[in-house]
């Protein structure tokens, strides 16, 4: 005579009778819709997240400079006037090596080295040893 898991008894007799699948979940006449529902909450909150990764005007990656006037530097000043990018960036290099914050800005009359206003007095006596 065959067993069968979780029966025992007289009724191994007849045909085998089939155990409760129930788990314990709650069906209600909703529950078919959760599943889609949940489904189509992740796809929106994925379109919105791809909408904002790929907005165009509001960036997180910094966008190229362009060239302005001397005066579009709000504090900075100019201390030094590079002929060359290369040779402004010497400079700058050099001024922070002194522990001098130093930036080399491309404006329309060429490169320029600048720094703080408090700075420009040492800035200009190190770019004076340098030379």
């Amino acid at each position: 005579m065959r067993q069968w898991p979780g029966f025992t008894g007289p009724e191994l007799q007849g045909a085998p009778r089939h155990r409760s699948l129930h788990h314990g979940g709650v069906d209600t006449s909703a529950s078919f819709l959760i599943g889609p529902l949940i489904a189509l909450a992740g796809i929106g909150i994925l379109a919105l997240i791809l909408r904002w990764a790929y907005s165009t005007g509001g960036s997180v990656v910094a966008r190229k400079s362009r060239p302005s006037t001397e005066d579009d530097y709000g504090l900075l000043v100019p201390i030094a006037s590079p002929s060359t990018y290369v040779e402004g960036e010497i400079l700058r290099r050099t001024l922070e090596d002194a522990k001098i914050k130093a930036v080399l800005a491309e404006t329309l009359n060429g490169p320029r080295v600048m720094v703080w206003p408090d700075d420009a007095d040492l800035a200009s006596k190190v770019l004076k040893k340098s030379r």
